[in-house]
């Protein structure tokens, strides 16, 4: 219900009749990601309804985007990297774009006219360990600006606890989710440590999202001269700053410096992702992803 009283503000917002629409794209929310794992082929699970969305707003809609890439023994994840190619792709040099939402994504745009295609993975939590803390101890869902993390010091043990973490150390193609990186996880590392502030490990919490992403990029990207950094992750300021110092030689931007706002390039990622479903286009990237081959992702719901 509130997918579809958000498609219908958006429609008036902008004037255009749901007639004129041709499809949506509705990711919903990843509860379970579990690809390769138990039968050699594993699962992937959104949250999400979309034969309700295409009910109420009277609009096809294109969900369950993951599933036919993890058929295809591939990671399901990331699927934003044919977009950011698209988007964000430069002339003369390749470009980094860090996702940050609850997990950190990276993306490597090689220089357009190359004919190569871009290539991702997942670097591992971006906000889904700071938020569970911000919640915990401050009672808001994110920590606004970064600043209870900017007001903590890095507790390096606990930091380089969270660094042993194996999933860091894996190859690409990776992907991964709440299934790792949750409460427990977290816990875990912290129970074998004195007490601390709780603004410390924000930011310890911060540095790691930050350290595991900068070491993605310098492992995978370092040829690249901007990393773009989009998701609700561009508006921690924390964040930004810790990237930057580690990341000295390139220059850490937001995604709206190059045309699009940080809070849009998912939502228009899966409106892409959709648009190349009604087309009959393969979504993902084998290379990314680790699938068999190109895929047309998504199932359709008929108005």
């Amino acid at each position: 219900e509130t997918y579809a009283d958000t498609v219908q503000a958006v429609l008036a917002q902008a004037g255009v009749a749901a007639g004129a629409v041709r499809a949506i794209g509705a990711h919903g929310q990843t509860v379970r990601h579990r690809p390769g794992e138990f039968d050699g082929t594993g699962y992937t699970l959104q949250l999400n309804a979309p034969a309700l969305l295409a009910e109420r707003t009277g609009i096809p809609v294109i969900a369950d985007f993951r599933s036919r890439d993890v058929a295809a023994k591939g990671q399901g994840a990331p699927l934003v990297p044919a977009f950011h190619q698209e988007v964000f792709a430069a002339i003369q040099a390749p470009v980094a774009v860090l996702n940050v939402g609850g997990i950190a994504n990276l993306t490597l745009v090689p220089p357009a006219g190359t004919g190569q295609p871009a290539w991702g993975f997942d670097c591992g939590p971006g906000n889904v360990l700071m938020d569970l803390w911000c919640a915990q101890h401050l009672g808001r869902p994110f920590d606004a600006g970064g600043a209870f993390a900017s007001s903590g010091q890095v507790i390096e043990p606990l930091l380089a606890a969270c660094l042993a973490e194996p999933f860091f150390r894996l190859p690409a193609p990776k992907s991964t989710g709440r299934d790792l990186f949750h409460g427990e996880w977290l816990r875990t590392r912290l129970d074998r440590l004195p007490i601390a502030p709780a603004e410390d490990v924000q930011a310890t919490l911060c540095e790691l999202t930050a350290r595991s992403s900068a070491q993605a990029v310098q492992d995978h990207a370092g040829e690249a001269q901007e990393l773009l950094v989009c998701g609700g992750g561009a508006f921690n300021l924390s964040l930004l700053q810790r990237l930057q110092r580690l990341l000295p030689e390139m220059q850490v931007l937001t995604s709206d410096r190059r045309g699009l706002p940080p809070m849009q390039v998912e939502a228009a990622a899966f409106a892409w992702l959709a648009r190349a479903h009604v087309l009959g286009r393969p979504g993902n990237l084998p290379g990314t992803t680790g699938a068999a081959g190109p895929r047309v992702l998504g199932a359709c719901y008929p108005a």
